[in-house]
């Protein structure tokens, strides 16, 4: 994946891990929270890795 698809993947599973961990709330289901929660964590690992593919990008383009 390139950059720009690991930061656009990234947000996604961000906003529906949110989505998921709200809806989990509502209904008091913590498994449904935890499911959510595992997502946004994996959505927020995804825009890292593409931040930083950027920023190597970058540095290799300079050089």
């Amino acid at each position: 994946m390139g950059s720009t698809s690991d930061k656009v993947s990234g947000t996604a599973n961000k906003a529906a891990g949110n989505l998921k961990q709200a809806a989990g709330k509502m209904t008091g289901s913590r498994k449904m929270e935890a499911e959510g929660k595992a997502q946004e964590v994996k959505g927020q690992a995804q825009v890292a890795k593409g931040k930083a593919k950027d920023a190597v990008k970058k540095v290799v383009d300079r050089a």
